[in-house]
């Protein structure tokens, strides 16, 4: 193991920069450079020459810059007069790195994903000895980047939490459970050094431990994405990412602005994948640029790799013809209940809804508008750039009770009664209700055709096989022909959806 010491870091250094056309290759301006400031009692550090640039920098102490730049300014005056060298300026708050590295290109990459570019670095190839110098505010960052890839300690992988509702919540505990184990395996050290709501954003540099409730009582920053990206400055964290657990619609406009400012997203929150196509192509831009990843398993499916799979077909040249499938876990309730018990349709309303299998509005759930947000981020996943507005729905509310207030409908919920019972009754035999999205058409064209819409299927059927709240996913393919890849199992809950979430922070985590 080499000494720990190996990272030698000098701070509060300036670097003095000469520019000038065809200076370089000059004889004896290192000389004359040296000279000019030893008399002035200066001690220089690293000189290094940059074709490209036409120039010299070289390293002093900052309460000497100012002093260097005078006294460099009058040794190469003569040069000045006659345009062989344009300037001679400083650039204060430097700090020096000196470390021996095996693969230095490694910890460039590292840097560079880190948003940490190097102002100046010069290599002995003999002794693969390294020097760099990078701006003071993020000294810090750069000599924990650079340790953990020279003596491979663990990577501290720093993650905002941002809501802490059920999900939220049983992921910030599933985090702390599981830390000391992932750090032993994977060598990831994970951090929650974040943690927000709608109102207030409290902030732990160390990384919350089970105390993270109290803190956010006593938090006194309001919750704004403008606190996050300073903090994360100031403290020079490596790293980040934001866990977006909210279905707000305010929060997901901030995906832009973070992902400018060095933050991976991972989100369990649909809105933005659902977003007109500019805004949906815009973030992709800004994430490639940048070099940030975006995962949001569990938008479809909370925990079943369903994304994922899609992805890898569509990635593979695969040509996929047709998605569909019961998405919405309360619905699949609903349905797989009503289908084959006795009981009214508003008594399984309220049931789903005392599990907590619906929205506390189950009219959310019952409106379509959830399924056709998850059926048009498959869509998209396959390139086509429909809008929410192409979706065919079908609302499963009448509309006498699309407007009046939640707490009015749900006293309300025996006036749908009669009518799912007779659309149950009209069936087939042997057949029973399944609420489906169905993604179709020519998904080689630039758009499909999408539904969303109460169907009857035969009972032994994949899709009429489904029990409790389970999701299924049909993915049919060309190669595959009639028999589609088949995705069962729980689309719900908030343990499964936040066991999904956290399978993409470690995902993200161990390609950083």
């Amino acid at each position: 193991m080499k000494n720990h010491n190996e990272i030698k870091i000098l701070k509060n250094r300036s670097i003095i920069k000469f520019e000038g056309e065809d200076f370089l290759g000059e004889i004896g301006i290192d000389g004359r450079i040296f000279k000019a400031l030893t008399l002035a009692r200066i001690s220089v550090g690293v000189i290094s020459q940059q074709a490209i640039e036409n120039g010299i920098s070289i390293l002093v102490h900052e309460n000497d810059s100012e002093n260097a730049v005078n006294c460099l300014i009058n040794e190469f005056e003569e040069e000045r007069k006659s345009g062989k060298v344009s300037q001679i300026y400083s650039i204060n708050n430097v700090s020096v790195l000196g470390f021996v590295a095996e693969d230095f290109n490694k910890i460039l990459a590292e840097l560079a994903r880190n948003n940490v570019f190097p102002l100046l670095l010069n290599q002995n190839s003999s002794e693969k000895r390294v020097n760099i110098v990078v701006t003071s505010s993020q000294d810090e960052k750069t000599r924990n980047i650079i340790e953990s890839e020279i003596f491979k300690k663990p990577k501290t992988v720093h993650l905002a939490i941002i809501g802490h509702g059920n999900v939220g919540k049983t992921l910030i505990d599933q985090v702390l459970e599981s830390a000391e184990e992932i750090k032993r395996r994977k060598k990831i050290d994970l951090k929650v050094v974040a943690v927000a709501n709608s109102r207030k954003i409290a902030f732990n540099k160390k990384g919350f431990d089970e105390g993270w409730k109290n803190e956010i009582q006593g938090a006194e920053s309001p919750s704004d994405i403008k606190e996050l990206i300073s903090f994360s400055k100031d403290n020079q964290l490596e790293n980040l990412i934001v866990v977006d657990n909210t279905a707000s619609k305010d929060f997901v406009k901030n995906y832009q602005a973070l992902a400018e400012n060095g933050f991976d997203l991972v989100s369990s929150n649909k809105i933005f994948n659902t977003l007109p196509i500019e805004e949906y192509r815009k973030l992709r831009y800004t994430l490639n640029k940048n070099n940030r990843r975006y995962l949001y398993e569990t938008n479809v499916g909370a925990g079943l790799p369903l994304i994922d799979t899609i992805k890898l077909l569509h990635l593979s040249g695969e040509n996929i013809t047709r998605i569909k499938g019961v998405f919405s876990g309360s619905l699949s309730y609903i349905f797989n209940n009503f289908s084959v018990r006795n009981d009214k349709f508003s008594t399984i309303i309220g049931e789903a809804m005392e599990k907590g299998f619906t929205e506390p509005d189950p009219r959310e759930d019952l409106s379509g508008n959830d399924v056709a947000r998850k059926l048009l981020i498959l869509a998209r996943e396959l390139d086509l750039i429909n809008e929410f507005t192409d979706i065919n729905i079908q609302n499963l509310i009448p509309e006498h009770l699309l407007a009046v207030d939640k707490n009015e409908f749900i006293s309300r919920l025996e006036e749908l009664d009669e009518e799912y019972q007779k659309i149950k009754d009209h069936q087939e035999k042997d057949h029973v209700l399944r609420y489906v999205g169905d993604l179709h058409g020519d998904l080689q064209q630039e758009k499909g055709l999408l539904d969303v819409k109460l169907v009857s299927v035969p009972a032994s059927s994949a899709l009429g096989q489904l029990k409790g709240s389970d999701s299924i996913f049909e993915i049919y393919t060309e190669s595959y022909g009639e028999n589609p890849i088949v995705i069962m199992g729980a689309g719900a809950g908030a343990k499964v959806t936040a066991r999904g979430v956290f399978g993409d922070i470690l995902r993200v985590s161990e390609t950083k």
